[in-house]
Order: structure tokens, then sequence, then C-alpha cells
């Protein structure tokens, strides 16, 4: 019997096969390029159900063909070359059912604002990146939050103007909903803006005394100064998506479910595909405007399940943490405001008519109790079934009797452990103590009988699953705070973790036919693991690391070695 050991094929020899893209052509099945080959000497767990866990694995084509033991596998596929995952554990490829690469990618092209403590220290950071800069280009910059600083208040372009009196500067908050410009970027875009400032529905803007705009811009009214940003150039983009890849390789991500793109990006995913680039499957969610219209009709999907375009991204309203949530009453931390709804209920109700005569899955991304209800009001108004999968992107802030509701009208819950962990010091303080029940419920929905998508929502919080996986089981932080968690009776168990970030997603996506457990006909999309997260204690989650990540049973990250 042949011994394989290291990588097993470089991807950059990448199949693809596709059906009729947008520009018509057809692309050759090269599937016999796919690797054969026999995992043995592993700890599999399957995530399915009937044989949950394993100790070997043939892979045929790309293709799970067995699954049990050593023993057997080495009688029944004698022809295959061994692979030995050296007693390492192995699970299912991770699924991220809710993420942004395009942002990812540019936040790689951009500085890194994530973690600063202050504005001095965005400041800092802000200079180190200019270096790289020409006279003139826009300096951006993506991660700060006003909630880490000494005093958690909105800052003013002000700020940034002592330090840039000259360079345009454009800051994007952690959560992708609030802008921070200096006053160069503002008058590239309108000077009557440094002399009022009013903010369009959906949007909110801050003033200074003189009636002029601070410099943040909340929401939909970000578009007043984003209209003058020059785009990211395509070169730029391509290696920005290439580290995004990469970086979502390294932490064992076979698959993202990308909230929102519009036509230039899934040109970009078709061309990375069709080039060898695409290193995990894409299930993308279409924009309301150009793409929805090309795609409305037209559920495509590659051969090779690369890429999958099936559904619509609709935002209802912003975030918690710069308070655009929307909620029934006002913020318990700033009284008269209810948050932001960025879609009027009749537009929304014209979006869902829409998405359901196009037979599309509606992701709709809300986060206030107000916001969620009224998803919940307009799908069942809708008529929805259950078979259509629809979503709710976030579903965080819950008023207490719309959780059942989920289960009742078959609406999965698009959730993201670590916002729970991020948001924790202060969320409270925004909802107060009655509303915070409802926050972040994800046994309360897995109880009353609701299906569960587990993501990150990367890059508002980081890429790794395994901060997703810690703070889903215990309710704590990276420093183990609080003490026997926030919330605790909201925890889930390791079992329900994993399948949340697995078949969970998968199913979510349509895609559980052919990915998120080890079954099969599946295709061999696997991490291995140097622990078991299934069995080490909880702190030590924290610390696993991904030997090698493998998709269609190609590693496209680490390698086995003896």
């Amino acid at each position: 019997m042949k011994s394989l050991t290291a990588t097993i094929v470089p991807f950059l020899l990448l199949f693809s096969a596709c059906q009729t893209g947008p520009a018509g052509s057809e692309l050759a099945d090269t599937r016999d390029e796919y690797p054969s080959f026999l995992l043995t000497d592993a700890y599999i767990h399957t995530g399915n159900p009937n044989q949950p866990d394993a100790s070997a694995m043939a892979v045929v084509e790309g293709r799970i063909e067995a699954v049990g033991t050593a023993e057997l596998l080495l009688e029944t596929h004698a022809d295959l070359p061994v692979l030995s995952a050296g007693g390492k554990t192995v699970i299912p490829g991770l699924i991220d059912a809710h993420a942004h690469l395009r942002n990812l990618a540019q936040m790689r092209l951009s500085a890194d604002l994530v973690g600063t403590g202050s504005i001095e220290e965005i400041i800092m950071r802000l200079k180190e990146h200019e270096k790289n800069l020409s006279p003139g280009e826009w300096l951006r910059g993506r991660g700060w939050d006003q909630n880490d600083w000494p005093t958690p208040a909105f800052p003013t372009r002000h700020d940034l103007d002592v330090a840039f009196p000259d360079r345009p500067v454009w800051l994007e908050r952690i959560d992708g909903h609030a802008m921070w410009a200096n006053t160069v970027a503002i008058r590239a875009a309108s000077d009557d803006l440094l002399r009022s400032a009013e903010a369009p529905p959906g949007g909110q803007l801050f003033r200074l005394e003189d009636g002029s705009a601070s410099g943040v811009f909340i929401d939909d009214a970000e578009h007043l100064v984003g209209v003058a940003v020059p785009p990211f150039n395509g070169e730029a983009l391509d290696r920005g998506l290439e580290r995004a890849l990469e970086e979502a390789a390294r932490y064992g991500l076979t698959g993202v479910h990308e909230a929102g793109v519009d036509t230039s990006d899934i040109n970009r995913f078709i061309r990375f595909a069709d080039q060898g680039l695409l290193t995990l499957r894409v299930n993308a969610m279409v924009e309301p405007g150009p793409a929805f219209d090309r795609y409305c009709n037209d559920h495509y999907a590659r051969e090779d399940d690369l890429l999958s375009i099936r559904s619509v991204k609709i935002y209802l309203d912003g975030a918690l943490g710069s308070r655009g949530a929307a909620l029934m009453q006002e913020y318990s931390d700033d009284p008269g405001n209810h948050g932001l709804m960025r879609t009027a209920p009749a537009d929304y109700a014209d979006l869902v008519e829409r998405a359901l005569e196009c037979g599309y899955q509606m992701n709709t991304h809300a986060i206030g109790d107000s916001a969620n209800r009224l998803l919940l009001d307009t799908y069942e108004a809708a008529g929805i079934s259950p078979d259509e999968r629809h979503r709710n992107e976030h579903a965080q802030v819950l008023a207490l009797d719309d959780i059942e509701r989920f289960a009742t009208l078959g609406i999965i819950a698009s959730m993201q452990p670590t916002h729970a962990t991020s948001d924790m010091y202060w969320a409270e303080d925004r909802l107060g103590p009655h509303r915070i029940k409802g926050a972040y419920a994800w046994r309360s929905l897995l109880d009353s009988g609701a299906r569960l998508a587990f993501g990150s929502d990367f890059p508002v919080e980081q890429v790794n699953p395994m901060l997703g996986f810690h703070a889903a089981l215990t309710r704590q932080d990276d420093q183990l705070w609080p003490e026997g968690g926030w919330y605790p009776d909201e925890r889930l168990d390791r079992e329900e973790i994993l399948h949340a970030f697995t078949l969970g997603a998968a199913w979510s996506g349509f895609q559980d036919n052919i990915t998120g457990s080890l079954e099969p006909g599946k295709w061999a999309d696997f991490v291995v693991l140097d622990q078991d997260i299934m069995t080490v204690a909880p702190p030590a989650i924290l610390d696993t690391r991904v030997e090698a990540t493998f998709l269609a049973g190609r590693t496209v990250h680490g390698s086995l070695t003896p």
C-alpha cells in the first residue's frame, strides 16, 4: 500500500467546473484532478449522529466514500495511498455563517485599529500606516470602538485634524455601522456639511455647537462622505482577498456565508475560483440593487460548489455598539434614542415579496428588538415556509415573547457568539435589566426548537472560530471573565456548538447535502486540530491550533507529516 505524507496536492492545481457564468462561458469538468487517499490514525468527530466517531476516512476524487475504522477501510480501500493524521483530532470543515470577506480584504489594506484603547493610540497607528501612502492619498482604517476608551464618547473630526490637517482620513468603527472623518475628508464630500448637517433617513450624525458635522456618521449617514472616498483598485482588492482567504484557511474555515455582495464581488469570487485561488466555499448573499436584479431568477451554483448565490441580504437596523439598533423602548443609557430603522416597513415588505417571487432565501439583519419584531411580523405576513430556510442575521436583542416565534415560523437564527462576549461589558447599560434577558439568547432559542447557525461577523470580530466556540460554551471572554460566565443559562454544550459551526451553518445555506459533516457522498472538507476541542478544559480551547485544513481533499493550509 502506498504512503502519502505532507501536502497532498498543491491547491493551485485547482479544478474549475461551473455552470454557465455571467459571461456565458462553461468550464470543463476536471474532477479527475481531485485527490484520493485513506486518512488513518485519526480521532474523527463526524458530525453525523448516526456515526458520530470514526478513526479512518476514505476520500475518492475529493469526496468522502467511506467512514469507519482503519482496520475495515484498509481492507476495503487497499488501493488508496495512506495519509496518517498522527492521532490528531479531525472535525468537519468549519463554516462561518455570517462574515464579510470583502470587508476583511479592505481592512487588510487599511490601518488596523482593533484593540486601540484611546484616541492617542489610534493616532499612533494611523501615523505608522501613513508611511505607506503617497501625498494626498486617503488614510483609511477600521476597528475603533469608543466603548474601549477611558471616556466612552464619540470622537470628533478635530481629534483627527490635529494630526492630519491636510490628508483626508476615513475610519470605520469596529461594527461597520459608523464612520469617523476629519475635516479634509468632509470637505472633499461637501462644504455644506461644514456649515450645517442633516442626516438622511436611516442615518444619524452628530453636530458641533456651530451646527456643522462633528465627524461621526452612523449607518446611512455614512454615504454623505462616503461618496467622495475613492474605491480600492482591483489589484489591491485582489491582494486583500488573498490575505483574507489565507487567514480563513489558517483558522480552519472551509466555508463562508458572505453577508452582502455586489456584482463586482461576485465577479471577483468567480475569477478566483476559476484561477484556483478560492480556498473555501462562498455562499453569497446579494445586496438589493443591481446584483439582486441580475441574479434574482438565477440560482447560480458552480459544479465544484465553490460559489452559490440564492439569497438576499437586507438591513433593517444598525448596531448596538453605535446605538443604531432599533429598540421598542429608548436606550437605557441614551434617553429619547430608539435607534435607527434603515429600511421602512413598507419597503421591507416589498423586498420580502420580491425575494419570495424569485425563490430567494431572505437573510435579514436585525439586532434591536423592534427590528426583530418587524422581521418576524413581515415574514409571517408573507406566508413563509420552513422549507425556504429564511434567516435572521444576528437576532441579537429579542422580546421574550418573540423567541418561540422562530421555531413556529421556521426561521433560522444566524448568530455570532463572540458578539456576546465583546458586548457584555456595556450591553446591559444600553438595554437595562429586563431587555438583556432576551439578548444573545442561544439556549432559549435552541430549546424553543429554533435552528442555529453560528459565525463571527468578521472583521467585526476576529476570524478564529475557536473564540466563538469558547464564548458559546462559557459566556466568558478570552481572559475568562466573568467568573461563571455572563448570563450563563444561555450557554450551549460542545455538540450543539460544533453543529452550529458546521452542519447547522451548512443547512442554513442549502449546503447540508455537500458539506457540514463527514459522511459518504459529501466533499472531503475537514480540519485537523492539535487537540480535541470536545474534551479539553474550556480555557484550553482558546489555544487550539489548526494543523491542516482540507477542501475537497486538498490541503489549503498546513500539512500532515509523520
